[in-house]
């Protein structure tokens, strides 16, 4: 069971993103009263996004590799990139674009740079993902050593 936390967490990042980016602060836009409203409740949704993201990036790099090993399993070789840089542009729109939106600073701007590391984020979630589900999950021979079974 534990060989498949990668995939359940990778999931949960990626899917998290997909709801709260594409359904549901368009629908608060869409159904609240004024767009300061929205913005409002858009901004506290996208700081817990934020900690979500945080949460399983940590997670996917404390199980990319087995106890005692020094070569990751084959899903964290192909997704480490993905990993950090989802990571990294959560961490950066929450601290770096997110406080520029609230105060109302070029909204143009930083709407639009927000939207671009949303999607950026997103693409990284897709792709641990996929790599998750495409590569055996199970430890190879090489990389967990003789006492694997």
């Amino acid at each position: 069971m534990l060989h498949r936390l990668p995939a359940l967490v990778a999931a949960l990042w990626w899917g998290s993103l997909t709801t709260i980016g594409f359904l549901v602060v368009p629908m608060l836009f869409a159904h609240l009263p004024s767009p300061m409203v929205a913005g409002n409740m858009a901004a506290k949704l996208f700081a817990a996004q934020t900690w979500v993201a945080v949460a399983c990036c940590l997670v996917l790099l404390l199980v990319s590799r087995p106890k005692q090993a020094v070569a990751q399993y084959p899903w964290a070789q192909a997704a480490m990139v993905f990993i950090l840089g989802g990571l990294l542009l959560a961490l950066l729109t929450q601290f770096g674009v997110a406080p520029r939106i609230v105060a109302r600073q070029d909204l143009r701007l930083w709407h639009s740079v927000g939207t671009v590391m949303y999607v950026l984020q997103w693409c990284c979630a897709l792709a641990v993902l996929w790599h998750t589900l495409r590569h055996d999950l199970k430890p190879s021979s090489a990389a967990s050593g003789p006492d694997s079974a």
